[in-house]
């Protein structure tokens, strides 16, 4: 049995996550708000139990920016807000950059940003930008267009096999991006590689920009597809954080790991369901409406 007051301090954190960006979008009139309910356990649950990352001393506050991350300009790296790496840490990959937003809520709430880093959203010169790069909270590389993300975090989990690390790549993927063919030659290519220190968990809400995944690509059976490319699935619901945490743990000897976390767009905040079928940007369409999401503040009270 897991223990009860960490189950509680994950879910609290998770309500964090959601009242959080739920405020920033309200201040900002507009903001990716639904990724914030379907994937907030997810999120609370790698930084406070799954993973296991450096820490560190304070709250960060994001600078200016000042470069791309290399090896002569390493300071400026995303991955500095979660802490010191070193062969037995593990690395975390953002894969769908406009989940950045509750990456920097996660990062506040769990302590690793400083709060008034949230102000610098998307202003011109801050690495607190709206689709995050290298150099933004918590990224560590660039994963440009869906798909991407996964062949580096393979390329990462590869060398580090090569080099005798212990620590994971942890992947952080949304369901619509394996519509791209790219994540299919990835997973295959790892799985051949027998890179168990890849682990992968997919928020699967069901939505992207263009609405219900299964209106645009239908992937079923998604996890019978996963199996056959010789990863090791798991199929869970991603709004249960001890369900998150036992497939988490799961160790294999020579395959890489995929958790299909299936989640709900509205998860925490009814409000949202009026939007459906489409969720994937909050953009409040008049005074009242933007009001009767001030009052569902009220919730996470």
């Amino acid at each position: 049995m897991r223990n009860t007051n960490l189950l509680e301090y994950i879910k609290t954190t998770a309500d964090g996550i959601r009242k959080r960006v739920l405020q920033h979008v309200i201040d900002n009139r507009g903001g990716y708000l639904s990724q914030a309910c379907s994937s907030a356990e997810i999120f609370a649950s790698l930084y406070l139990q799954i993973m296991n990352i450096g820490k560190v001393s304070n709250p960060i506050i994001p600078g200016v920016f000042g470069g791309v991350p290399s090896q002569n300009n390493p300071n400026k790296s995303g991955n500095l807000f979660n802490g010191e790496k070193n062969s037995s840490t593990d690395r975390f990959i953002l894969s769908p950059a406009q989940y950045a937003l509750v990456l920097y809520a996660a990062l506040v709430e769990v302590g690793r940003m400083h709060p008034d880093g949230m102000l610098d959203f998307n202003k011109d010169g801050s690495t607190v930008e709206m689709i995050g790069a290298e150099h933004s909270p918590g990224m560590e590389v660039m994963t440009g267009s869906l798909g991407q993300g996964l062949s580096q975090a393979a390329g990462i989990a590869m060398a580090r096999k090569l080099k005798k690390e212990t620590g994971n790549v942890w992947v952080f993927m949304s369901d619509g991006e394996w519509q791209s063919g790219q994540n299919w030659e990835a997973i295959q290519a790892a799985s051949y590689h027998k890179l168990n220190n890849l682990k992968i968990i997919i928020d699967a809400n069901g939505c992207q920009c263009d609405g219900p995944v299964t209106s645009v690509m239908k992937m079923d059976p998604f996890e019978k597809r996963l199996n056959a490319f010789g990863a090791k699935v798991f199929l869970v619901d991603g709004n249960d954080i001890n369900a998150i945490l036992n497939a988490a743990s799961f160790e294999s000897e020579d395959q890489p790991l995929v958790i299909i976390a299936n989640t709900k767009p509205f998860q925490g905040l009814d409000i949202l369901k009026k939007r459906a079928p489409k969720f994937h940007y909050v953009r409040f369409v008049s005074e009242e409406e933007r009001e009767n999401y001030i009052k569902a503040l009220e919730i996470f009270s």
